[in-house]
Order: C-alpha cells, then sequence, then structure tokens
C-alpha cells in the first residue's frame, strides 16, 4: 500500500537541501531551504541564485540570503537546480 505525504511534510523534509522555486512573476531562485512559516507565507534560502529568463537568456544574480513570500511561489521543486537554457 502506497504511504501518504502531505505537502507541508514534503516541505519540512526539504529543510537544509537545496529547492528551486518559480515566482508568478516568472523570477526564478535556487538556494537551500533554511526554513519556513507554518503556512509557507515565508521562506527564508540560502545561497541563493535569482534567474530571470529573457529572451537574450537567462541571467543569474548571486543574492546570498533571502525571504521569499510564499503569496508569489507558484511551484516549489526539490533538489532543483534552476532553470535550463533551451
Amino acid at each position: 500500500m502506497a504511504s501518504t505525504i502531505l505537502p507541508l511534510e514534503l516541505v519540512d523534509r526539504c529543510i537544509g537541501s537545496p529547492i528551486h522555486v518559480i515566482m508568478k512573476n516568472e523570477r526564478e531562485f535556487t538556494g537551500t531551504l533554511m526554513g519556513f512559516d507554518d503556512y509557507v507565507i515565508d521562506m527564508v534560502l540560502r545561497d541563493v541564485k535569482e534567474y530571470q529568463v529573457t529572451p537574450g537568456g537567462i541571467i543569474e544574480t548571486p543574492l546570498g540570503q533571502t525571504l521569499l513570500n510564499g503569496n508569489n511561489i507558484v511551484m516549489l521543486i526539490p533538489g532543483g537546480r534552476g532553470p535550463k537554457a533551451i
């Protein structure tokens, strides 16, 4: 029988691991998940890189430690490595 895992439990298991975050405004971030609040409204990442996908290619900007607002998060990808050039 398959086991059931709740979304919050999956995010909790990702603490200390790399994660790829896609935002509503088409910005993307990768970093190590350090923590989040009970409703995943805010997330703290360290060693963050921001990616902006433009017609000319992908622009990568290192940010250090960052607080992301969960209201703008579209997708969380555990172990994600960021966008790939097409």
